[in-house]
């Protein structure tokens, strides 16, 4: 390995010159530094990247907590957004730094990185009403950009990037109502996330135009995953045996729905319509293949990083707030042909 040294005894100048030479210190004159780096080079030599980071206060790494202790952020959505954002992470020459929070204490563990300068800026996901973490970035000042907006009634004054769920919900329930279906029901997201009223509002809307009544008795919550999703529609299909289809607000509940229809004797697409929103790479290959909105969730991840990498550098964003179209993909779950 070429040391500093080495490099003074070729150049003939101190080791203190070549180190701020290298460094890119001001009082080295540019071509004093243009040829110790240019022999420094010839010679093999690696800067030190830790050095590098400690002079420019940088650590070329990008930031995302995942709450290991709430089962919300298990799914397969989160695992293919990760793919998306460490894929332009690297192509963008930065770490990803990925912290499992264990414990319902979620502010510690964005001080912990944040405060401890350990990132450079920090990517959110599933946005939440009141989002704690938003308010606490803004406080500190880092650069952050989200996967998600706030809540309809409350401010997205940051960057963001979201697939419209008000309008995949309404083509999903849109595309039942034409298949015949008039009694379809709904399982949303919790309350506490901030799409899950957007999901509510496609839903209302699409039985709106089709003049048929909005029955709050159609309507329940799941928690995002699988076994959540079957809970819901188990409860929903015992009570309101008149359903024809169920809407669900995401794919892992959705394959949880279908589970629930099995269960209770019913065929998928033949007695009970499912749709589901994400497209998650199962979805297809589920039996039977599962009817969903899609949104390119690795993309976004890809967008969210480039977005973030912009901002760190102080770079303005031609497009800080980024709302994409979803796209309703049929398949057999929901009776009609698979397209």
């Amino acid at each position: 390995m070429v040391k500093l040294k080495d490099i003074a005894e070729t150049t003939g100048y101190s080791i203190t010159t070549v180190s701020r030479a290298l460094a890119g210190y001001k009082d080295v004159s540019e071509a004093t530094r243009r040829h110790i780096v240019d022999i420094a080079l010839s010679m093999g030599y690696q800067p030190n990247a830790v050095a590098r980071q400690l002079r420019s206060q940088k650590t070329d790494t990008i930031g995302i907590i995942i709450p290991a202790h709430d089962s919300r952020f298990s799914d397969d959505f989160f695992s293919e957004l990760l793919m998306g954002i460490g894929y332009a992470a690297a192509h963008n020459g930065y770490d990803l730094l990925v912290s499992a929070q264990t414990s319902s204490d979620e502010m510690s563990a964005y001080q912990r990185i944040v405060g401890g300068n350990r990132v450079d800026g920090v990517i959110l996901a599933r946005t939440r009403r009141s989002d704690p973490r938003i308010a606490y970035l803004k406080e500190v000042g880092i650069p952050f950009v989200v996967s998600g907006r706030a809540a309809p009634d409350e401010p997205s004054d940051f960057p963001y990037i979201d697939a419209d769920s008000q309008q995949g919900i309404y083509a999903a329930t849109r595309h039942l109502i034409q298949l015949g279906h008039r009694n379809i029901g709904i399982v949303l997201p919790p309350l506490d996330i901030a799409f899950t009223p957007y999901r509510l509002m496609g839903y209302q809307r699409a039985l709106l135009e089709a003049n048929l009544p909005y029955e709050q008795a159609n309507v329940t919550y799941g928690d995002l995953r699988r076994f959540g999703g079957q809970q819901a529609a188990h409860a929903l299909l015992t009570q309101r045996p008149q359903l024809t289809a169920i809407v669900a607000c995401n794919d892992a509940m959705a394959l949880g729905v279908m589970q629930a229809v099995e269960s209770l004797g019913l065929r998928v697409g033949a007695d009970i319509a499912v749709t589901g929103f994400d497209d998650i790479s199962v979805a297809e290959y589920a039996t039977p293949p599962l009817t969903t909105v899609r949104q390119p969730i690795q993309e976004i991840g890809q967008r969210l990083v480039e977005m973030l990498v912009h901002i760190i550098h102080r770079q303005p964003l031609e497009h800080p707030q980024t709302l994409l179209s979803p796209t309703l993909i049929v398949r057999q779950s929901c009776g009609a042909k698979q397209s």
